[in-house]
């Protein structure tokens, strides 16, 4: 049975759209707020019904998994996120705190479970429906960033091909003729955030070029426990950070900042063939801002 607080959602807006889950900064072994999150989710997945979970990384605190038999399996994920309704595929990426594990445990998860897609460390999904096209774009962010690449903590980080990915990714938006194309990955490339600056200017000089030049409607990540939207001049993407599924941070309005919440929650991405929706949802199923592109 639906929640009161569940039962008083407006579902109008999903109606007659793909709509997939956008979560990340997960993994905290139900505490916080990622057990109550977990719920809802489940609870409007009946009334959404999502095509599928996009799991923008750190679905493991703070360490990573060691293995795919790793206990943190169940108490970060299986029995989590168990509602029925959420037995949906989830098309995962790693997060820095994966690299501080085994990484490729992540991927070979898609052997154990059913539900765990993961086909690679990048990769993309194309959306047909009726009328219209939804490209995805998942990415390996940590990989793009020096810091993570020098820090022998993050285990492989160094030893992946950062040039191949982004020639990768700029090869699959170059080619990209779907109605909607939305990029993601953990890290952000504008956001306020306490954490060190480098991040961001690495992904501005590396990716952000990218996103640009092939004007993707939509670049969104996590990392940042919070919820922000910003427009930054010059560019016509919409840069969204996607706040933690379980323990949030306050953010900051900086410069290009449309909205940013510190309430802890996921988002939904909802698409038809005029309209492409980002709905940011708080612990209480409310939409807190909406980013939204039309045709």
């Amino acid at each position: 049975m639906l929640t009161a607080c569940a039962q008083q959602i407006d579902y109008s807006p999903y109606q007659d759209k793909l709509n997939i889950y956008l979560v990340n900064d997960m993994g905290r072994n139900g505490y916080y707020d990622q057990k109550p999150l977990a719920e809802l989710m489940g609870q409007m997945a009946g009334e959404v019904d999502p095509e599928c979970v996009a799991a923008l990384g750190d679905v493991h605190h703070f360490y990573g998994v060691a293995s795919v038999s790793d206990p943190l399996w169940l108490t970060n994920y299986e029995h989590i996120y168990s509602h029925p309704d959420l037995m949906l595929p989830w098309y995962p990426m790693l997060g820095n705190h994966e690299y501080r594990g085994n990484t490729q445990a992540v991927l070979d998860y898609a052997g154990v479970s059913r539900r765990w897609m993961m086909p690679a460390r990048y990769y993309t999904r194309v959306f047909d429906e009726d009328g219209f096209s939804l490209r995805l774009v998942w990415l390996d962010t940590t990989p793009l960033i020096s810091k993570y690449r020098s820090d022998e903590k993050y285990t492989d980080a160094g030893m992946q091909d950062d040039v191949y990915q982004l020639a990768w990714a700029d090869s699959v938006l170059s080619v990209a003729h779907e109605d909607w194309v939305v990029v993601m990955g953990h890290h952000p490339v504008y956001a306020h955030t306490y954490k060190e600056e480098s991040e961001r200017l690495d992904l501005q000089q590396r990716l952000d070029p990218i996103l640009r030049r092939h004007r993707v409607d939509m670049y969104v990540c996590g990392h940042i426990h919070n919820f922000q939207h910003l427009r930054v001049k010059g560019s016509d993407v919409d840069y969204v950070v996607n706040s933690a599924a379980s323990l949030s941070r306050e953010p900051e309005a900086v410069e290009g900042t449309v909205f940013c919440s510190a309430e802890p929650g996921f988002s939904i991405l909802s698409a038809d063939s005029r309209t492409l929706t980002l709905r940011m949802i708080d612990k209480h199923g409310r939409v807190l801002h909406a980013v939204e592109r039309r045709r």
